[in-house]
């Protein structure tokens, strides 16, 4: 069991930034893909970012492509989401998850463990 603890939401102006960290219990976790997901009320959860074990791929929606950049510290069992030139529309609760099974790395369907989330809230 992977326990995950995501933190560094708030409330941003449009414009801003935020930094969200997911610290993982254990050092599986440094050989898995960890993504972010949001999820704002009334709509389903959506991808927003993956990095795989070794840091060297991410990938990103096209929502967030060129302003968010995900990265990971194995070394701390921490995977970071640096999210600049942040919108209103980024407004969330957002969501760090390790995918353990086979399937598209988009899907929320492959991850395993999810954290609690963190509140993302972007004024404008």
């Amino acid at each position: 069991q992977v326990q995950l603890v995501e933190s560094g939401g708030g409330l941003v102006q449009a414009g801003g930034s935020l930094r969200l960290s997911c610290a993982a219990s254990e050092g599986t976790f440094g050989s898995r893909t960890t993504g972010w997901f949001r999820q704002a009320p009334g709509k389903e959860r959506e991808f927003v970012a993956a990095v795989i074990w070794s840091g060297q791929t991410t990938y990103y929606a096209d929502s967030v492509k060129g302003r968010f950049t995900i990265s990971r510290d194995n070394a701390k069992n921490t995977v970071y989401l640096q999210m600049n030139s942040l919108k209103p529309e980024d407004t969330a609760v957002y969501y760090c998850a390790v995918k353990y099974n086979s399937g598209s790395i988009y899907s929320p369907e492959p991850y395993r463990y999810w954290g609690q989330g963190t509140q993302v809230t972007v004024s404008s």
